[in-house]
Protein backbone atom coordinates (compact mmCIF):
# COMPACT_ATOMS: atom_id res chain seq x y z
CA UNK A 1 0.00 0.00 0.00
CA UNK A 2 1.31 3.58 -1.12
CA UNK A 3 1.44 5.76 1.78
CA UNK A 4 4.25 8.11 0.99
CA UNK A 5 2.38 11.43 0.18
CA UNK A 6 -0.46 11.07 2.26
CA UNK A 7 -1.37 14.17 4.65
CA UNK A 8 -0.66 14.37 8.55
CA UNK A 9 -1.77 17.33 10.59
CA UNK A 10 0.08 18.06 13.66
CA UNK A 11 -1.42 20.02 16.15
CA UNK A 12 0.78 21.07 19.07
CA UNK A 13 1.49 24.85 20.85
CA UNK A 14 4.99 23.81 21.61
CA UNK A 15 7.04 25.12 18.05
CA UNK A 16 9.78 23.13 18.74
CA UNK A 17 8.04 19.84 19.57
CA UNK A 18 5.93 20.25 16.67
CA UNK A 19 9.02 21.13 14.78
CA UNK A 20 10.30 17.66 16.03
CA UNK A 21 7.29 15.55 15.38
CA UNK A 22 7.41 17.09 12.14
CA UNK A 23 10.75 16.11 10.98
CA UNK A 24 10.27 12.69 11.98
CA UNK A 25 7.52 12.51 10.25
CA UNK A 26 8.50 13.84 6.81
CA UNK A 27 11.30 11.31 6.99
CA UNK A 28 8.18 8.48 6.45
CA UNK A 29 7.45 10.05 3.31
CA UNK A 30 4.21 11.60 4.50
CA UNK A 31 2.83 15.36 3.44
CA UNK A 32 3.00 17.63 6.98
CA UNK A 33 0.46 20.27 8.32
CA UNK A 34 0.76 22.54 11.67
CA UNK A 35 -0.82 23.88 13.56
CA UNK A 36 -1.14 25.67 17.38
CA UNK A 37 -4.27 25.48 18.22
CA UNK A 38 -7.76 23.75 17.47
CA UNK A 39 -8.88 26.64 15.88
CA UNK A 40 -6.52 26.64 12.58
CA UNK A 41 -6.99 22.51 13.07
CA UNK A 42 -9.98 23.33 11.70
CA UNK A 43 -9.31 25.25 8.75
CA UNK A 44 -6.93 23.14 7.70
CA UNK A 45 -9.03 19.67 7.91
CA UNK A 46 -11.83 21.43 5.97
CA UNK A 47 -9.81 22.91 3.29
CA UNK A 48 -6.92 19.57 3.15
CA UNK A 49 -7.76 16.19 2.75
CA UNK A 50 -5.90 14.71 6.05
CA UNK A 51 -5.08 11.54 6.83
CA UNK A 52 -4.21 11.66 9.96
CA UNK A 53 -4.05 14.31 12.56
CA UNK A 54 -1.42 14.17 15.90
CA UNK A 55 -3.05 16.15 18.39
CA UNK A 56 -1.69 17.17 21.99
CA UNK A 57 -4.11 16.61 24.81
CA UNK A 58 -3.53 20.31 26.33
CA UNK A 59 -4.24 23.09 23.74
CA UNK A 60 -4.63 27.12 24.05
CA UNK A 61 -8.26 26.92 22.92
CA UNK A 62 -9.59 23.25 23.92
CA UNK A 63 -7.99 19.79 24.38
CA UNK A 64 -7.46 16.68 22.57
CA UNK A 65 -10.13 15.05 23.90
CA UNK A 66 -12.75 17.17 23.03
CA UNK A 67 -10.96 17.75 19.47
CA UNK A 68 -10.54 14.07 19.02
CA UNK A 69 -14.55 13.48 19.64
CA UNK A 70 -14.88 16.11 16.91
CA UNK A 71 -13.17 14.70 14.16
CA UNK A 72 -14.44 11.21 14.73
CA UNK A 73 -17.92 13.07 14.53
CA UNK A 74 -17.05 15.25 11.60
CA UNK A 75 -14.15 13.41 9.91
CA UNK A 76 -14.65 9.56 10.36
CA UNK A 77 -12.43 8.23 7.86
CA UNK A 78 -9.57 10.50 9.46
CA UNK A 79 -7.47 8.47 12.03
CA UNK A 80 -6.31 10.95 15.17
CA UNK A 81 -3.55 9.81 17.76
CA UNK A 82 -3.03 12.13 20.82
CA UNK A 83 -0.21 13.09 22.71
CA UNK A 84 -0.41 12.41 26.16
CA UNK A 85 1.65 13.60 29.10
CA UNK A 86 4.04 11.82 30.97
CA UNK A 87 2.43 9.26 33.08
CA UNK A 88 -1.02 10.66 32.44
CA UNK A 89 -2.60 7.46 30.75
CA UNK A 90 -5.75 7.98 31.08
CA UNK A 91 -6.41 10.75 28.79
CA UNK A 92 -4.95 7.88 26.29
CA UNK A 93 -7.22 5.78 27.12
CA UNK A 94 -10.33 7.89 26.74
CA UNK A 95 -9.24 9.15 23.62
CA UNK A 96 -9.24 6.10 22.19
CA UNK A 97 -12.81 5.22 23.47
CA UNK A 98 -13.83 8.20 21.53
CA UNK A 99 -12.00 6.62 18.20
CA UNK A 100 -8.54 7.62 18.45
CA UNK A 101 -5.94 5.17 16.91
CA UNK A 102 -3.21 5.34 20.00
CA UNK A 103 -1.55 7.43 22.10
CA UNK A 104 1.92 8.05 22.68
CA UNK A 105 3.62 9.38 25.82
CA UNK A 106 5.37 12.77 25.17
CA UNK A 107 9.35 12.38 25.04
CA UNK A 108 8.98 8.35 25.81
CA UNK A 109 7.76 7.28 22.26
CA UNK A 110 10.08 9.34 19.65
CA UNK A 111 10.99 5.84 18.48
CA UNK A 112 7.55 4.46 18.33
CA UNK A 113 5.86 7.38 16.40
CA UNK A 114 6.83 6.40 12.61
CA UNK A 115 5.70 2.43 13.25
CA UNK A 116 2.69 4.10 14.82
CA UNK A 117 2.00 6.83 12.32
CA UNK A 118 2.33 4.25 9.67
CA UNK A 119 -0.20 1.65 10.90
CA UNK A 120 -2.44 4.76 11.47
CA UNK A 121 -2.29 6.02 7.61
CA UNK A 122 -2.70 2.53 6.63
CA UNK A 123 -6.14 2.34 8.71
CA UNK A 124 -7.16 5.56 7.14
CA UNK A 125 -6.47 4.47 3.79
CA UNK A 126 -8.24 1.18 3.49
CA UNK A 127 -11.19 3.27 5.37
CA UNK A 128 -11.42 5.13 1.95
CA UNK A 129 -11.19 2.62 -0.08
CA UNK A 130 -14.41 0.83 1.51
CA UNK A 131 -16.00 3.88 0.91
CA UNK A 132 -15.21 4.32 -2.46
CA UNK A 133 -15.87 0.89 -2.94
CA UNK A 134 -19.17 1.23 -1.22
CA UNK A 135 -20.15 3.86 -3.47
CA UNK A 136 -19.37 1.53 -6.86
CA UNK A 137 -21.97 -0.89 -5.16
CA UNK A 138 -24.50 1.31 -4.66
CA UNK A 139 -24.73 2.49 -8.49
CA UNK A 140 -27.52 1.36 -11.05
CA UNK A 141 -24.98 0.42 -13.82
CA UNK A 142 -25.38 -3.70 -14.65
CA UNK A 143 -21.81 -3.13 -14.48
CA UNK A 144 -21.24 -2.43 -10.89
CA UNK A 145 -20.36 -6.09 -9.55
CA UNK A 146 -17.35 -5.85 -12.06
CA UNK A 147 -14.59 -4.23 -10.01
CA UNK A 148 -11.01 -2.96 -11.40
CA UNK A 149 -9.64 0.26 -12.28
CA UNK A 150 -6.84 -0.98 -14.40
CA UNK A 151 -6.85 0.35 -17.76
CA UNK A 152 -7.47 -3.26 -19.15
CA UNK A 153 -10.22 -3.80 -17.17
CA UNK A 154 -12.04 -0.08 -18.22
CA UNK A 155 -11.29 -1.19 -21.66
CA UNK A 156 -13.17 -4.19 -21.24
CA UNK A 157 -16.13 -2.91 -19.56
CA UNK A 158 -15.93 -0.34 -22.65
CA UNK A 159 -16.33 -3.04 -25.03
CA UNK A 160 -19.11 -4.84 -23.15
CA UNK A 161 -21.13 -1.70 -22.55
CA UNK A 162 -20.96 -0.92 -26.48
CA UNK A 163 -21.88 -4.50 -27.46
CA UNK A 164 -24.80 -5.45 -24.84
CA UNK A 165 -27.22 -3.13 -26.49
CA UNK A 166 -27.16 -4.94 -29.57
CA UNK A 167 -28.13 -8.38 -30.17
CA UNK A 168 -24.42 -9.20 -31.57
CA UNK A 169 -23.09 -13.07 -30.26
CA UNK A 170 -20.20 -12.44 -28.20
CA UNK A 171 -17.35 -14.42 -27.01
CA UNK A 172 -15.45 -14.20 -23.76
CA UNK A 173 -11.63 -15.39 -24.06
CA UNK A 174 -9.99 -15.38 -20.67
CA UNK A 175 -8.37 -17.87 -17.81
CA UNK A 176 -9.98 -19.82 -15.38
CA UNK A 177 -11.48 -17.47 -12.62
CA UNK A 178 -11.43 -14.13 -14.39
CA UNK A 179 -14.94 -13.73 -13.82
CA UNK A 180 -16.95 -14.48 -17.46
CA UNK A 181 -19.49 -15.60 -16.15
CA UNK A 182 -20.79 -12.04 -14.04
CA UNK A 183 -19.65 -10.01 -17.46
CA UNK A 184 -21.94 -12.27 -19.62
CA UNK A 185 -24.98 -11.42 -16.64
CA UNK A 186 -24.03 -7.52 -16.98
CA UNK A 187 -24.31 -7.69 -20.98
CA UNK A 188 -27.60 -9.30 -20.32
CA UNK A 189 -28.79 -7.51 -18.04
CA UNK A 190 -27.34 -3.98 -20.03
CA UNK A 191 -29.56 -5.27 -23.04
CA UNK A 192 -32.69 -5.05 -24.19
CA UNK A 193 -33.33 -8.60 -23.62
CA UNK A 194 -32.67 -7.59 -19.29
CA UNK A 195 -35.92 -8.70 -18.02
CA UNK A 196 -35.68 -12.04 -19.78
CA UNK A 197 -33.95 -15.30 -17.97
CA UNK A 198 -30.15 -15.33 -18.06
CA UNK A 199 -29.48 -19.23 -18.29
CA UNK A 200 -26.15 -20.73 -17.78
CA UNK A 201 -24.90 -23.64 -19.12
CA UNK A 202 -21.19 -24.89 -18.10
CA UNK A 203 -20.45 -27.86 -20.96
CA UNK A 204 -17.43 -28.88 -18.61
CA UNK A 205 -20.06 -29.75 -16.15
CA UNK A 206 -22.59 -31.85 -17.94
CA UNK A 207 -21.09 -35.12 -19.65
CA UNK A 208 -21.36 -35.34 -23.31
CA UNK A 209 -23.72 -37.97 -24.19
CA UNK A 210 -26.16 -35.36 -22.25
CA UNK A 211 -24.94 -32.47 -22.97
CA UNK A 212 -27.58 -32.22 -26.48
CA UNK A 213 -30.62 -33.44 -24.01
CA UNK A 214 -29.62 -30.38 -21.59
CA UNK A 215 -28.81 -28.07 -24.43
CA UNK A 216 -32.16 -28.64 -26.23
CA UNK A 217 -34.47 -30.99 -24.64
CA UNK A 218 -35.92 -34.33 -25.14
CA UNK A 219 -39.32 -35.84 -25.79
CA UNK A 220 -40.45 -38.68 -23.13
CA UNK A 221 -39.71 -42.13 -24.30
CA UNK A 222 -36.63 -40.60 -26.75
CA UNK A 223 -33.36 -42.77 -24.89
CA UNK A 224 -33.67 -44.78 -21.35
CA UNK A 225 -34.43 -42.68 -18.77
CA UNK A 226 -36.18 -39.95 -20.78
CA UNK A 227 -39.79 -40.43 -18.43
CA UNK A 228 -41.11 -37.46 -19.46
CA UNK A 229 -40.86 -34.25 -21.49
CA UNK A 230 -38.09 -31.73 -21.02
CA UNK A 231 -37.30 -28.43 -21.94
CA UNK A 232 -33.64 -27.68 -23.00
CA UNK A 233 -31.96 -24.48 -22.48
CA UNK A 234 -32.05 -23.13 -25.69
CA UNK A 235 -35.54 -23.00 -24.88
CA UNK A 236 -35.53 -22.02 -21.29
CA UNK A 237 -33.69 -18.47 -22.63
CA UNK A 238 -36.12 -18.09 -25.00
CA UNK A 239 -36.17 -13.83 -25.43
CA UNK A 240 -33.39 -13.89 -23.08
CA UNK A 241 -29.68 -14.50 -23.05
CA UNK A 242 -28.12 -17.92 -23.04
CA UNK A 243 -24.78 -18.35 -21.57
CA UNK A 244 -22.45 -20.86 -22.90
CA UNK A 245 -19.76 -21.47 -20.97
CA UNK A 246 -16.22 -23.82 -21.22
CA UNK A 247 -17.13 -23.84 -24.67
CA UNK A 248 -13.90 -26.21 -25.28
CA UNK A 249 -16.15 -29.28 -23.71
CA UNK A 250 -18.92 -29.43 -26.29
CA UNK A 251 -19.26 -32.51 -28.34
CA UNK A 252 -18.21 -32.21 -31.83
CA UNK A 253 -22.16 -33.41 -32.89
CA UNK A 254 -23.76 -31.21 -30.38
CA UNK A 255 -21.96 -28.19 -32.11
CA UNK A 256 -23.04 -28.73 -35.88
CA UNK A 257 -26.83 -29.15 -34.18
CA UNK A 258 -26.10 -25.72 -32.57
CA UNK A 259 -25.11 -24.03 -35.53
CA UNK A 260 -27.94 -24.78 -36.87
CA UNK A 261 -30.00 -23.40 -34.44
CA UNK A 262 -27.83 -20.06 -34.71
CA UNK A 263 -28.12 -19.74 -38.08
CA UNK A 264 -31.90 -20.59 -38.00
CA UNK A 265 -33.19 -19.27 -34.93
CA UNK A 266 -35.20 -22.98 -34.92
CA UNK A 267 -34.43 -26.48 -33.47
CA UNK A 268 -35.69 -29.49 -32.58
CA UNK A 269 -35.73 -31.16 -29.45
CA UNK A 270 -33.77 -34.84 -29.08
CA UNK A 271 -36.46 -37.68 -30.40
CA UNK A 272 -39.21 -35.00 -31.51
CA UNK A 273 -39.79 -34.12 -35.15
CA UNK A 274 -41.51 -30.60 -34.22
CA UNK A 275 -39.07 -27.48 -34.85
CA UNK A 276 -38.93 -25.10 -32.23
CA UNK A 277 -38.56 -21.60 -32.96
CA UNK A 278 -36.49 -19.67 -30.56
CA UNK A 279 -35.42 -15.97 -29.78
CA UNK A 280 -32.26 -15.89 -27.92
CA UNK A 281 -29.14 -14.08 -27.69
CA UNK A 282 -25.91 -16.16 -27.05
CA UNK A 283 -22.74 -15.45 -25.13
CA UNK A 284 -20.28 -18.30 -25.20
CA UNK A 285 -16.84 -18.41 -23.32
CA UNK A 286 -13.57 -20.17 -22.86
CA UNK A 287 -10.24 -20.53 -20.91
CA UNK A 288 -8.28 -21.82 -24.04
CA UNK A 289 -7.53 -21.41 -27.93
CA UNK A 290 -9.69 -23.51 -29.69
CA UNK A 291 -8.33 -22.98 -33.15
CA UNK A 292 -5.27 -22.87 -33.45
CA UNK A 293 -4.81 -25.98 -31.35
CA UNK A 294 -4.52 -28.67 -33.43
CA UNK A 295 -5.64 -30.80 -30.04
CA UNK A 296 -8.80 -29.74 -30.05
CA UNK A 297 -12.13 -31.19 -32.18
CA UNK A 298 -13.95 -27.67 -32.43
CA UNK A 299 -15.58 -27.00 -35.72
CA UNK A 300 -14.03 -23.54 -37.02
CA UNK A 301 -17.65 -22.44 -38.57
CA UNK A 302 -19.02 -22.65 -35.65
CA UNK A 303 -16.40 -20.60 -33.69
CA UNK A 304 -16.48 -17.88 -36.71
CA UNK A 305 -20.33 -18.05 -35.66
CA UNK A 306 -19.75 -17.38 -32.02
CA UNK A 307 -16.90 -14.97 -32.09
CA UNK A 308 -18.50 -12.17 -34.22
CA UNK A 309 -17.71 -9.91 -31.13
CA UNK A 310 -14.55 -11.32 -28.63
CA UNK A 311 -13.87 -9.35 -25.58
CA UNK A 312 -10.48 -10.45 -24.08
CA UNK A 313 -10.39 -10.65 -19.76
CA UNK A 314 -7.09 -9.73 -18.29
CA UNK A 315 -5.34 -12.46 -16.00
CA UNK A 316 -5.36 -11.17 -11.91
CA UNK A 317 -1.47 -10.50 -12.81
CA UNK A 318 -2.17 -8.19 -15.63
CA UNK A 319 -4.07 -6.13 -12.79
CA UNK A 320 -2.33 -5.66 -9.70
CA UNK A 321 -3.59 -2.48 -9.06
CA UNK A 322 -7.15 -4.14 -8.67
CA UNK A 323 -5.80 -6.61 -6.35
CA UNK A 324 -6.23 -4.67 -2.87
CA UNK A 325 -9.80 -3.17 -3.96
CA UNK A 326 -11.25 -6.66 -4.86
CA UNK A 327 -9.55 -7.64 -1.59
CA UNK A 328 -11.53 -5.06 0.43
CA UNK A 329 -14.38 -6.07 -1.53
CA UNK A 330 -14.28 -9.70 0.30
CA UNK A 331 -13.51 -8.28 3.56
CA UNK A 332 -16.54 -6.17 3.02
CA UNK A 333 -19.03 -8.92 1.58
CA UNK A 334 -17.85 -11.99 4.08
CA UNK A 335 -17.28 -9.87 7.22
CA UNK A 336 -21.14 -8.73 6.57
CA UNK A 337 -22.06 -12.12 5.91
CA UNK A 338 -20.04 -14.30 8.73
CA UNK A 339 -20.47 -11.02 11.53
CA UNK A 340 -16.63 -10.85 12.02
CA UNK A 341 -15.02 -7.72 13.63
CA UNK A 342 -12.51 -7.35 10.44
CA UNK A 343 -12.04 -3.74 9.90
CA UNK A 344 -8.57 -3.88 8.03
CA UNK A 345 -5.84 -5.60 6.20
CA UNK A 346 -1.71 -5.43 7.24
CA UNK A 347 0.02 -3.94 4.50
CA UNK A 348 2.76 -6.84 4.28
CA UNK A 349 -0.43 -9.47 3.43
CA UNK A 350 -1.36 -7.04 0.98
CA UNK A 351 1.92 -7.09 -0.48
CA UNK A 352 1.96 -10.54 -0.63
CA UNK A 353 -1.76 -10.66 -2.82
CA UNK A 354 0.11 -8.28 -5.11
CA UNK A 355 3.45 -10.23 -5.68
CA UNK A 356 1.33 -13.97 -6.18
CA UNK A 357 0.71 -15.02 -9.81
CA UNK A 358 -2.57 -16.13 -8.84
CA UNK A 359 -3.31 -19.01 -11.48
CA UNK A 360 -6.85 -19.38 -10.05
CA UNK A 361 -6.90 -15.59 -10.70
CA UNK A 362 -10.37 -13.86 -9.31
CA UNK A 363 -12.30 -17.16 -7.70
CA UNK A 364 -8.84 -18.06 -6.15
CA UNK A 365 -8.32 -14.42 -4.43
CA UNK A 366 -11.59 -14.90 -2.72
CA UNK A 367 -11.01 -18.45 -1.58
CA UNK A 368 -7.93 -17.01 -0.08
CA UNK A 369 -10.09 -14.07 1.62
CA UNK A 370 -12.44 -16.26 2.95
CA UNK A 371 -9.72 -18.68 4.72
CA UNK A 372 -7.95 -15.35 6.33
CA UNK A 373 -11.13 -14.59 7.33
CA UNK A 374 -12.01 -17.56 9.27
CA UNK A 375 -8.48 -17.87 10.71
CA UNK A 376 -7.74 -13.46 11.90
CA UNK A 377 -7.92 -13.64 15.52
CA UNK A 378 -7.68 -9.84 15.78
CA UNK A 379 -9.21 -6.79 13.96
CA UNK A 380 -6.57 -7.51 10.72
CA UNK A 381 -5.91 -9.65 8.50
CA UNK A 382 -2.04 -10.52 8.64
CA UNK A 383 -0.03 -12.81 7.11
CA UNK A 384 -0.04 -15.46 9.10
CA UNK A 385 -3.82 -16.38 7.75
CA UNK A 386 -2.14 -16.76 4.10
CA UNK A 387 -2.15 -20.34 2.95
CA UNK A 388 1.53 -22.07 2.92
CA UNK A 389 1.66 -22.69 -0.52
CA UNK A 390 1.18 -18.94 -1.34
CA UNK A 391 3.86 -18.28 0.83
CA UNK A 392 6.17 -20.55 -0.10
CA UNK A 393 5.39 -19.45 -4.01
CA UNK A 394 6.61 -15.91 -3.05
CA UNK A 395 10.19 -14.55 -4.24
CA UNK A 396 12.09 -11.84 -2.09
CA UNK A 397 12.61 -9.62 -4.36
CA UNK A 398 16.08 -6.98 -4.41
CA UNK A 399 14.23 -3.40 -5.09
CA UNK A 400 15.99 -1.64 -7.86
CA UNK A 401 17.86 -4.70 -9.02
CA UNK A 402 17.51 -7.70 -11.01
CA UNK A 403 18.78 -10.74 -8.11
CA UNK A 404 16.11 -12.36 -6.49
CA UNK A 405 16.19 -15.64 -3.86
CA UNK A 406 13.31 -17.79 -5.84
CA UNK A 407 11.03 -19.60 -2.80
CA UNK A 408 9.45 -21.59 -5.08
CA UNK A 409 11.68 -24.64 -5.56
CA UNK A 410 11.40 -26.46 -2.38
CA UNK A 411 14.94 -26.17 -2.73
CA UNK A 412 15.34 -23.06 -0.27
CA UNK A 413 15.55 -24.32 3.32
CA UNK A 414 14.38 -20.71 4.38
CA UNK A 415 11.18 -21.41 2.60
CA UNK A 416 8.34 -20.93 5.84
CA UNK A 417 10.55 -18.88 8.03
CA UNK A 418 9.03 -15.96 9.38
CA UNK A 419 8.43 -12.97 7.98
CA UNK A 420 10.95 -11.26 10.33
CA UNK A 421 13.75 -13.17 9.36
CA UNK A 422 12.49 -12.55 5.53
CA UNK A 423 12.86 -9.14 6.24
CA UNK A 424 16.25 -9.00 7.82
CA UNK A 425 17.80 -10.82 5.26
CA UNK A 426 16.14 -8.82 2.14
CA UNK A 427 17.61 -5.23 4.56
CA UNK A 428 21.09 -7.16 4.45
CA UNK A 429 20.98 -7.69 0.80
CA UNK A 430 20.07 -4.42 -0.33
CA UNK A 431 22.92 -2.68 1.97
CA UNK A 432 25.31 -5.30 0.71
CA UNK A 433 24.43 -4.11 -3.11
CA UNK A 434 24.76 -0.66 -1.76
CA UNK A 435 28.20 -0.86 0.06
CA UNK A 436 26.84 -0.20 3.37
CA UNK A 437 25.31 3.25 2.44
CA UNK A 438 22.12 3.61 4.51
CA UNK A 439 20.63 6.32 2.70
CA UNK A 440 20.88 4.65 -0.37
CA UNK A 441 19.71 1.33 0.96
CA UNK A 442 16.65 3.23 2.29
CA UNK A 443 15.63 4.46 -1.00
CA UNK A 444 15.68 1.01 -2.59
CA UNK A 445 13.87 -0.15 0.24
CA UNK A 446 11.42 2.35 -0.50
CA UNK A 447 11.17 3.73 3.66
CA UNK A 448 12.58 6.60 5.70
CA UNK A 449 15.33 6.68 6.88
CA UNK A 450 14.72 6.39 9.86
CA UNK A 451 12.91 3.79 9.83
CA UNK A 452 15.93 1.65 8.37
CA UNK A 453 17.46 2.66 11.54
CA UNK A 454 14.94 1.74 13.67
CA UNK A 455 14.96 -2.01 11.73
CA UNK A 456 18.69 -2.03 11.83
CA UNK A 457 18.36 -1.42 16.25
CA UNK A 458 15.85 -4.00 16.36
CA UNK A 459 17.35 -6.81 14.19
CA UNK A 460 21.09 -5.99 16.11
CA UNK A 461 22.94 -4.91 12.69
CA UNK A 462 24.45 -2.07 14.06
Amino acid sequence: MDIKGKSILIVEDEATLRGLLAKILSLEGFTIFEAADVASSKDILRNESVYLVLTDVMLPDSNGIEFTKFIKHKYPLTEVIVLTAFGNVRDGVQAMKLGAFDYITKGDGDDKLPMIATKAMERAILNRQIQDLGAKVDTTSSFRKIIGNAKCMQRMIDLAQKVAVTDTTVLLLGETGTGKELLAEAIHLASRRRKGPFITLNCAAIPKDLQESELFGHKKGSFTGAATDKKGYLEAADRGTVFLDELGEMSPDLQAKLLRALENRVFNRVGDTEPIPVDIRVIAATNRDLVENEDNNFRRDLYYRLSTFTIDLPPLRERTEDISLLALHFLKEMTEKTNREITSIDSVFINYLENYEWPGNIRELRNVMERAIILADGPALSVSTLPHQMLKAQMVTVAGGDDYTDMSNGEDDRVGVDLKSVEQEHIIRVLNMVNGNKSEAAKKLDIGLATLYRKLKEYNLG
